[in-house]
């Protein structure tokens, strides 16, 4: 087979042009333009409808602000010109809200960083290992925060709900002194009003705020975080006041946990503080959004009796289950912010459907107080579809971004008030039609494989103990083995090779050099640092979940469809629109190249099912299990063949499995099931001497822990270190693990250099409640991110902390 069979880049995509599809395309097309242009013949407040965006994203439709944060964190650009790139962004989203005819347009969801981590500079709760010494909080504390420095570790991350967004997790003790830090909301709001946009401002509220964040070292098993509302208020009654005296009518309060499972004392919490809250907020209009899920019923019930409250908002893409409380219960004379067009995927609203739900509701509150909004921010979505040029034009008339949800939204709105765009909703019907129809979306073939998985749980034959032996006959790694998580750092020269190999610049025998002379570069310093499994670090690999999808049948791709995942780093989800399967094997060429340029095991590196799917936008017109299980089959035909090509270690990264589990717990256990399953499946065949790995990244594990240990992998290797080590308190609490288990050693997300002596205290964390036989060292996560000056010392300093730990095991024999 040719060796371009093995890159993602020769597979044809054969385009089938549709004549109704395309004109519904270009029909929404210009009615996009013209729904944002600020040069329509009416005016703005004549087109303003009941319509409201939760939030928008930031990173601009050509990642500007990554572009611009990454300049100013190298020093080769002035904090001056972030906040004008920043000022620019956020002009521009505003008038554009505006300009399609918003009337209620958010503001203060701009962020640098995150929104959560706003939060703790306004309220001044910045730990004191950052050295703050009061004072309005600065680029130099926030950054710090976000990423560490030089001489302290960045803030624990963690996974937003279940998405692929990360959050800054506060850390709070009773010491903790708050005081007004950050003027940012107030800033913006008045920003936005110069510009002649009177915007509702948003805020994390105060009690998400307090159980998003997690209890100060020292104090975790005793501290009540819900204890600090009454200390935290103030400051929020100082950011209300300031609100209202320059202006605003609305405020936005986002509370996402009510969406939790919540015991009654953090229920009485919310209570509580919008009662303190009360005669600030006089005068004020008052927004509570969720999303998310379904709001249970307590919550519901303690949502609406609170005091001062003006309007409620709902997901009602994935909390379809609320629409039975407010049929029910709803109270009288508040606005429903109904949240009918999907702010988390990117498939065009079905106006038709949400219409027929917003009538429904019509009768219910009221034609006054229904607003059409968005199911979430529009965050969690790419920015433009205006911007996607080469993207295939049959499913791109089955798309909407955020841009374009925007104008569904109003259109909505409109069609509410009696001024329904009938060119609109047609064009819109065609093209949900063209979808269910079109040949390209189904593969009987590939449905009944997934079909027939449903008679088995897919183990492999031999228990994991036994398997470990096998293994390690054949490895013969010493105690303590040392490898990385996948990926090296991706270097401009190599980001450069690949984009003119894609754009056709240079030859395929000249890409292929590249790519191999870099593997070769990257195998010889793992030798050279005398790490024991290797990788062969992903040059040729964009992103671990596009370059799969590239690569397998039923995925689309986006030049610009970027979303933030944390801080400056964005991920271009692909999109699944059909049955999916594997025509080719995808990493055998190049995992195989890797393994002849050394005797060392060699990794091969795979992405999983659960997290391929997790990574992407999903088709929504199946169950996600089923995608699941389609996923699931094609990585099993990758898995088999590396084995007969040789690798004898191969890691099936699972980093999302954790995200996707559903918020509330009555849903999770069906989720685990299959998730799991899907893993099993792509290596069930395998013999016992092909070691399994897995790797998690970034949530907490420690409620599915049992879960994990059902995936039967041999090795997982596990963030760790940037969570202050919680993963361990599993194994101290008891649960018995039996497979090779790597939490992290290290922080890859901050450019901090740790210590040998700093890895050493952490492996010995480690051995005081895992086996000595069964623990590896690594790095927290892939090194993509990282610079060489970065990787080279800490990966030196881990490698040093574990022959330094092996010669005390030895010696204490």
């Amino acid at each position: 087979m040719p060796v371009c069979q093995h890159l993602p880049f020769s597979i044809n995509n054969t385009k089938q042009k549709l004549h109704n599809s395309c004109r519904s395309l270009l029909y929404l097309f210009f009615r996009t333009l013209e729904g944002t242009s600020l040069t329509n013949s009416c005016s703005i407040s004549e087109r303003t409808m009941a319509s409201h965006i939760v939030g928008y994203p930031r990173m601009g439709p050509k990642r500007e602000l990554k572009f611009a944060l990454e300049s100013f964190w190298d020093k080769k650009s002035s904090a001056e010109d972030l906040e004008k790139v920043a000022a620019d962004l956020r002009t521009s989203i505003w008038k554009q809200m505006a300009g399609a005819g918003i009337k209620y347009i958010p503001s203060n969801t701009f962020s640098y960083y995150d929104q959560v981590l706003d939060t703790t500079a306004m309220l001044g709760a910045v730990p004191p290992r950052y050295g703050w010494n009061g004072g309005e909080i600065g680029f130099d504390i926030y950054f710090s925060m976000a990423r560490g420095n030089a001489s302290v570790p960045a803030m624990e991350m963690t996974k937003w709900f279940d998405t692929n967004y990360h959050f800054i997790v506060p850390e709070l003790g009773p010491d903790v002194h708050f005081s007004y830090a950050s003027h940012k909301a107030v800033t913006e709001y008045k920003e936005a009003k110069a510009l002649g946009v009177d915007t509702v401002p948003v805020l994390v509220g105060p009690v998400s705020y307090l159980l998003l964040s997690k209890p100060a070292k020292g104090v975790e098993k005793t501290f009540s975080l819900l204890s600090l509302l009454g200390k935290i208020l103030p400051v929020y009654k100082e950011v209300i006041s300031e609100l209202k005296a320059a202006g605003a009518s609305w405020i936005q309060f986002d509370e996402p946990t009510l969406v939790m499972d919540l015991d009654s004392h953090k229920l009485q919490a919310f209570t509580d503080a919008y009662s303190e809250l009360e005669s600030t907020l006089s005068g004020l209009n008052v927004l509570i959004e969720t999303y998310f899920a379904d709001i249970p019923a307590e919550a519901f019930k303690t949502l609406a009796s609170l005091k001062g409250v003006t309007a409620y908002g709902f997901d009602l893409v994935r909390g379809t289950k609320t629409l039975d409380l407010i049929k029910s219960e709803f109270p009288k004379g508040k606005y429903l912010f109904a949240g009918v067009v999907d702010g988390r995927n990117i498939w065009a609203n079905d106006l038709a459907a949400s219409l027929s739900t917003l009538h429904e509701l019509e009768g219910i509150v009221g034609k006054d107080k229904l607003v059409v909004s968005t199911s979430c921010s529009l965050l969690h979505t790419a920015v433009d579809l205006i911007n996607e040029t080469k993207l295939d034009e049959e499913i791109k008339s089955w798309l909407a971004f955020a841009a374009q949800k925007i104008v569904e939204v109003n259109a909505l709105a409109k069609a509410l008030a009696g001024e329904k765009d009938e060119a609109f909703f047609s064009a819109n019907a065609a093209a949900q039609a063209s979808r269910k129809s079109s040949p390209r979306v189904t593969n009987e073939a590939v449905q009944k494989a997934a079909a027939a998985l449903r008679g088995s749980d897919h183990r492999r034959a031999t228990n994991v103990s036994a398997r470990l032996d096998a293994q390690q006959k054949k490895l013969n790694l010493p105690i303590l083995p040392t490898t990385t998580i996948g990926s090296f750092p991706q270097t401009i020269e190599l980001r450069r090779v690949r984009r003119e190999y894609k754009a056709k610049k240079i030859s395929e025998d000249d890409y292929i050099k590249a790519i191999k002379e870099e593997i070769n570069k990257v195998v010889k310093l793992q030798e050279e640092l005398d790490i024991d499994v290797l990788v062969h670090g992903e040059p040729e690999r964009n992103d671990m979940v596009e370059y799969f999808g590239e690569q397998l049948s039923g995925f689309a791709f986006t030049v610009n469809g970027w979303v933030q995942s944390y801080g400056s780093r964005c991920v271009k989800p692909p999109i699944i629109y059909g049955d999916v399967s594997r025509p080719n094997p995808m990493t055998v060429f190049w995992s195989s190249t890797a393994q002849s340029m050394t005797a060392r095991p060699m990794k091969g590196m795979l992405t999983g099912p659960v997290t391929n799917l997790n990574w992407s936008f999903v088709r929504n017109d199946q169950p996600r299990f089923e995608t699941c299980y389609q996923i699931a089959l094609a990585i099993k035909d990758e898995v088999e063949d590396l084995e007969k090509a040789g690798i004898n270690v191969i890691q099936i990264d699972e980093a999302a499995l954790r995200e996707g589990l559903p918020l509330r717990k009555s849903e999770q256990a069906f989720y685990l099931d299959w998730a799991v399953h899907s893993f099993r499946i792509t290596n069930c065949g395998v013999q016992d001497t092909t070691q399994i790995h897995t790797h998690m990244c970034y949530s907490n594990f420690n409620d599915i822990i049992h879960s994990i240990i059902d995936m039967d992998a041999d090795v997982i290797t596990i963030e760790n270190s940037r969570s202050d080590e919680k993963l361990l308190s599993v194994f101290r609490e008891g649960v018995k693990y039996g497979a090779g288990i790597g939490p992290g050693v290290y922080d890859i997300h901050s450019p901090r250099i740790p210590s040998t002596e700093e890895i050493a205290d952490r492996i010995n964390k480690m051995l005081a409640v895992l086996e000595k036989n069964i623990l590896w060292v690594n790095p927290d996560c892939g090194l993509k991110t990282r610079k060489y000056s970065e990787v080279k010392p800490a990966l030196n300093n881990m490698v040093a902390a574990a022959k330094l730990l092996r010669t005390q095991l030895a010696s204490a024999k």
